[in-house]
């Protein structure tokens, strides 16, 4: 499966290669919690950032409850973000902060490029297997966004 996360004003909207809208990504409160919509507009899962700084944190919620947490262990060296829950073990890890392998209990099972437009913004390109997929999956690219952003912004 093929999409593409793309900002939108205060938002991020997500497609399919035919450029149909599957998923809105919008932003709540001061910028620390976003909330992803299905294109019926049915609120599916919450990003919320937890600590900024070197070592950025998240939580995935849904229905209330945590489903995954997700770490960021190194902004430079190794950049690499985990997460674990709800029975799952998922790793985006890269070279160059821009290219992210997606590795789900030790396999990998896709990837996330850091896109940069005319206009300067960032978007980016998820590749994942059917099998591996769910409608969380694009909020990983919001914690790129959010961890790696800015420094991806000024290269």
């Amino acid at each position: 499966m093929e999409l593409v996360v793309l900002p939108k004003g205060g938002k991020f909207v997500v497609q399919d290669k035919k450029s149909r809208l599957l998923y809105t990504v919008k932003k709540k409160a001061f910028g620390s919690r976003f909330i992803l919509l299905d294109a019926s507009e049915y609120n599916l899962y919450t990003l919320l950032q937890t600590d900024d700084g070197k070592k950025p944190a998240f939580k995935i919620i849904l229905n209330e409850q945590t489903f995954m947490n997700l770490t960021c262990k190194s902004l430079f060296l190794d950049p690499t973000i985990e997460g674990e829950g709800n029975g799952m073990r998922f790793s985006l890890a890269s070279q160059d902060r821009r290219n992210f392998r997606i590795i789900k209990n030790d396999a990998e099972v896709g990837s996330i490029k850091t896109l940069t437009t005319v206009s300067g913004d960032l978007h980016y390109e998820i590749e994942i297997e059917n099998t591996a997929f769910d409608d969380y999956i694009p909020l990983f690219a919001i914690v790129i966004e959010r961890a790696f952003g800015d420094i991806n912004k000024n290269k």
